[in-house]
């Protein structure tokens, strides 16, 4: 069985993401998998993970825009921008003008505070960790851009006023949807969090073509609320965890969909992820290749003085057979990232 792939991988709203990857390990017979970007356990949608050999290039396709629908329940900011968290901050709930003049406001490149109850690392530990633990925690701002900001969905109530709103988002690398949910509520002069995330792109890879997608595709703001009502009963009897592994219906069904889904590292694969294909032209330019060599024109048979800077290049052998990363970087400079033999 072959276990070097992509997988395209629909997590399931209560799991963490590595948690998720249970599954692929149970299908593919392997501990080697690593997925390319984290989804918060509320949250649900696309996980691009790649397994056995080729996890070396997990750390290597994070820089993807993404694509996101959300639920956003307003009048209350919570802690954790999130509906597990406390309530911290109420304010009036906007109207559907303000709303939408905000999403046009956010609409470009800005300066985004990610949340506090996140991963991002504050003098060495965890952002989240020492809120934990009562300690302060000055998370700095980034530049972020939010190339669509999309209503699709509101919930209103009986004086007009925006309870709920589904909105679809694209952004960059980096941009935490909860966050944005915080910074257009401001905008609106109201608050707000998320009932519902869904992650639904990740560069060129689509929710569509993942393992258990049927199970994630209905979302709305009525089946948001709905998750998020059973979750948070779920954690009032302390069972929001991921139960012990057991091979039911639903997880066999699962397992095949991850097994007929598996894309093999070939040179589409390598396009989606955003690579520049290159071939060695000999069996003599592979040794050196492999024994890593400089890097020359001559073992591909093209001038790489002629590629852009800042390129990650996947190298094939001529049997199409993935071999290897290298980069050009900014400076113009050929650095190998790793071989694979």
């Amino acid at each position: 069985m072959a276990t070097d792939g992509i997988v395209l991988l629909a997590k399931k709203i209560g799991l963490t993401s590595f948690t998720s990857l249970t599954d692929v390990k149970k299908a593919l017979g392997t501990t080697k998998v690593g997925h390319t970007g984290t989804l918060d356990s509320f949250a649900q949608g696309l996980l691009v993970v790649c397994t056995g050999r080729l996890t070396k290039l997990s750390s290597y396709i994070t820089d993807f825009d993404k694509e996101y629908s959300a639920v956003i329940k307003f009048g209350e900011e919570t802690d954790t921008l999130e509906y597990t968290g406390n309530v911290v901050k109420t304010d009036p709930l906007p109207t559907q003008e303000q709303l939408v003049q905000s999403l046009e406001h956010f609409t470009g490149t800005y300066d985004q505070i990610p949340p506090v109850f996140s991963s991002i690392h504050v003098d060495g530990k965890r952002a989240s960790e020492l809120v934990r633990k009562g300690k302060e925690a000055q998370v700095p701002s980034r530049k972020v851009t939010v190339h669509k900001a999309l209503l699709k969905e509101v919930q209103k109530t009986d004086d007009g006023k925006i309870l709920y709103a589904l909105i679809d988002f694209s952004v960059s690398k980096g941009t935490y949807i909860r966050s944005l949910a915080r910074d257009i509520a401001q905008h609106c002069g109201s608050a707000a969090h998320l009932v519902g995330l869904y992650r639904t792109r990740v560069g060129t890879f689509n929710i569509e073509d993942a393992a258990g997608y049927d199970d994630v595709k209905d979302f709305t703001i009525q089946k948001a609320v709905q998750n998020m009502e059973e979750q948070l009963a779920s954690m009032k009897e302390n069972s929001l965890t991921y139960q012990k592994y057991s091979f039911d219906e639903e997880r066999k069904k699962l397992q095949a969909q991850i097994l007929t889904t598996i894309k093999p590292f070939d040179e589409k694969t390598s396009q989606l992820c955003g690579f520049t294909n290159l071939f060695l032209v000999s069996d003599q330019a592979k040794m050196d290749y492999y024994n890593g060599k400089p890097l020359r024109s001559a073992l591909f048979g093209i001038n790489l003085h002629d590629l852009p800077c800042n390129t990650l290049c996947a190298v094939f052998t001529k049997e199409k057979i993935f071999t290897g990363l290298f980069e050009k970087t900014d400076q113009g400079r050929l650095h190998h990232l790793f071989v694979i033999c």
